[in-house]
């Protein structure tokens, strides 16, 4: 049993390496584990783990943790990207938060425009169990493969702001669906095939400190 546990403590998420620049902001701030932990609604013990890449946190967690270090998101990627074109075939790999979910940046990080990313989720995989929102205006989708679920909590706009009911907008490969992201929703792969999805977000996250993400 013990050699059992050994090995599966030994077995780290697939993904950006993000935990040393956490950890590292983390220290800047001068906040302990425990602060942090505190701050964000998780325990120490987990915040530790993501600390040494040893889990992958949700986006909703991800986006409260920089949100308390003050800094943004596409921060721990900042030098994925290798200038304005970036190759079929060395798209930098990201990780905003989820689960069983790959991500890739198709836009330069210095592009604050729009950004466009490509991601590539496995059955179940997703955003994560907890609802989140981001600080941009317009967020879009297009599946490129299998399926897609995005859901609401509560009330929601459309793109001109006029009220919708929740809802839960289940798309196939060839649909699109266009919506304001300041509203919590979360999103997850819908049936039992890889899904793969373009996201392009107006404008990009924020990329500093006096706008953090939510």
């Amino acid at each position: 049993m013990g050699s059992v546990a050994k090995a599966k403590e030994a077995v780290e998420p697939v993904g950006p390496r993000i935990g040393a620049r956490l950890k590292a902001a983390r220290q800047s701030k001068r906040l302990t584990l425990d602060d942090l932990a505190e701050a964000c609604g998780v325990t120490k013990g987990y915040l530790s783990k993501l600390e040494r890449d040893h889990v992958n946190a949700s986006v909703a967690t991800l986006i409260k943790v920089c949100a308390v270090l003050e800094i943004p998101v596409g921060s721990l990627f900042e030098n994925a990207s290798a200038g304005e074109v970036v190759r079929a075939d060395a798209m930098p790999q990201i990780s905003f938060g989820g689960e069983k979910m790959t991500e890739y940046l198709l836009t330069p990080t210095s592009e604050r425009r729009i950004q466009v990313l490509l991601g590539e989720l496995e059955p179940g995989g997703g955003s994560g169990q907890e609802f989140y929102s981001l600080p941009i205006d317009v967020n879009f989708v297009h599946v490129l493969e299998g399926g897609l679920r995005v859901s609401f909590e509560g009330g929601r706009t459309d793109p001109n702001g006029e009220a919708v009911d929740a809802e839960d907008v289940v798309l196939a490969a060839g649909d699109s669906f266009t919506f304001t992201p300041t509203h919590n929703h979360s999103f997850q792969a819908e049936g039992s095939a890889l899904a793969k999805v373009l996201w392009v977000l107006n404008p990009a996250l924020p990329e500093g400190p006096r706008a953090s993400p939510s």
